[in-house]
């Protein structure tokens, strides 16, 4: 149920005189709309989502599970439930076009999985090779020593340095767990940092990778054959990135990496059913702050394609992200003092190509392609037209299949920074039946941001996304909707000391 704006003006007045802390659901357009009785009582609790991929799913889940039965949320989406978690069809199989896998270390992700009856896929093991536009700077063999000698004659000791530095970086951040497992949250980006690894971690967002690894002893050829092909595939950024966001990056491509049978998105919708959230298909214009009796109260406009509408909530959580660059994508704050104007950013496009076609082996020096050995093609800065080519398995596989081999059709996904021209496709591939693309904001652009942003815009109106600026991943959102629900939790029932708290280590030690 809604406001219609034209009945907005006239009734306003009545109905906030009548809201009570439990907020509003609004009344329905009829003769005399400002004669219905307000629902609902004030035991229950109103809280919007906006934006339901992974960040917005987990948030409504982690908020049912912190504030109860008591809590009703609305979860508002203007596309399709998933957000960056998406399939696209080829051949009558679905595959990923948005974050195909996930570490082992992904412990909220795990804990979805589990909760919801999911199962991990089938690996389909494939072998990698790093391609630096006129040969491979690096190839994987099947033999794990062999592969440890060619880093080490290649690159001495700094894939070693390389190691130390990302595991002493993930020990830190795994504190995160152990935090929120305890009922701590933090108000800002930059604080949820500090309770990690102090001044180290902040510092961190500030400084590029290169210049960090340089510092422990990692060798300028590393940085620019491996680190920054890593980087390119799961950032499209190069080594000049932040050190934080790039530790996490690294992080993924040394440990084993898993994905849900069916789908990735399958998290999402499973989320939101289990939570009996209401998903309203609209898109959200504006969230503009009132108050009665002392208590924020929002409402939030959107449109729908039944037109206008707004609702009231106790709660706000902006769970997509607000891009600069994009119009659709933004709305206005309204009635706050001071204004919420600092929640802007840049993000970066990344396309994913799905093409079912014959690859092209001797773009890549094998003008045999029964002898093309390599799944999975990382880049260096060159050529910069494409960051990694992939075979793909789909997202539902039998026991019985097999990668196809290198001389038959099968679909490869292509990332790339733009779209990709017909030259660069027949560059690629030596003919194919179909392409498919999706075009993803995919991740902040470092460094079009100064400061980090911000969980808590107001009393009980939260960004979720805001994390995203430190580093961007499914379990790092899923990490910053536990706190947004725990920060929530722990405003409404006043627990401050469970907000924004230092030495966080020895406080959680002596709860033990």
């Amino acid at each position: 149920m809604n406001f219609q704006s034209e009945m907005l003006q006239a009734c306003e007045v009545q109905v906030l005189g009548n809201l009570s802390a439990g907020g509003c659901r609004g009344v329905t357009p009829g003769p005399h709309p400002c004669a219905l009785s307000v629902l609902p009582p004030p035991s229950r609790l109103l809280a919007a989502v906006v934006g339901a991929g992974i960040g917005g799913s987990a948030v409504a889940h982690f908020l049912q599970q912190h504030f109860g039965p008591r809590v009703q949320i609305d979860v508002y989406e203007k596309g399709t439930v998933g957000g960056r978690l998406a399939t696209i069809s080829v051949n009558k199989q679905h595959y990923e076009s948005g974050a195909a896998s996930f570490h082992s270390l992904s412990l909220h992700m795990q804990d979805f999985v589990k909760l919801l009856g999911l199962r991990h896929r089938r690996e389909v093991v494939g072998r990698s090779a790093i391609f630096g536009g006129e040969h491979f700077v690096l190839e994987e063999t099947d033999w794990y020593l062999l592969n440890l000698f060619r880093l080490w004659w290649h690159y001495g000791i700094s894939f070693l340095r390389l190691q130390m530095w990302v595991e002493e970086v993930m020990e830190k951040f795994m504190r995160i767990y152990k935090y929120q497992a305890h009922g701590y949250a933090f108000s800002g980006v930059e604080e949820l940092l500090y309770s990690l690894g102090e001044s180290a971690f902040v510092n961190m967002t500030q400084r590029s990778v290169a210049e960090s690894l340089l510092q422990v002893g990692v060798t300028q050829r590393f940085i620019d054959d491996v680190v920054s092909a890593v980087l390119r595939a799961s950032y499209g950024q190069s080594a000049s990135m932040p050190a934080f966001a790039g530790a996490m990056s690294l992080a993924g491509a040394q440990g084993s990496l898993w994905s849900v049978e069916g789908g990735n998105k399958l998290v999402c919708s499973g989320l939101l059913k289990l939570t009996k959230a209401n998903v309203i298909h609209a898109t959200v214009t504006s969230v503009t702050l009132h108050s009665t009796e002392g208590k924020a109260l929002y409402q939030v406009g959107y449109e729908s394609e039944l037109g206008s509408g707004s609702d009231f909530y106790d709660i706000v959580v902006i769970a997509t992200p607000l891009h600069l660059d994009n119009s659709s994508s933004n709305f206005t704050f309204e009635g706050f003092n001071p204004p919420i104007d600092d929640v802007q950013g840049s993000f970066h496009p990344t396309v994913v190509s799905l093409v079912h076609g014959y690859l092209n082996s001797s773009y890549f020096g094998f003008p045999d392609p029964k002898l093309f050995p390599f799944a999975n093609i990382l880049t260096t800065d060159f050529p910069n037209f494409f960051c990694t080519l992939d075979n793909i398995c789909p997202v539902n596989i039998s026991s019985s299949f097999r990668r196809k081999q290198p001389q038959e059709a099968a679909v490869w996904r292509v990332q790339s920074p733009k779209p990709l021209f017909r030259t660069q496709l027949k560059t690629l591939f030596r003919s194919y039946y179909s392409v498919q693309t999706a075009e993803w904001q995919a991740h902040p652009l470092y460094g079009s941001r100064t400061t980090l942003p911000r969980f808590a815009l107001h009393d009980q109106l939260f960004y979720l996304n805001a994390l995203e600026w430190a580093a961007s991943s499914v379990e790092v959102m899923a990490v910053a909707a536990k706190n947004v629900a725990l920060l929530a939790y722990n405003r409404w029932y006043q627990d401050l000391d469970k907000i924004d708290q230092k030495d966080l280590m020895h406080k959680v030690k002596t709860e033990l």
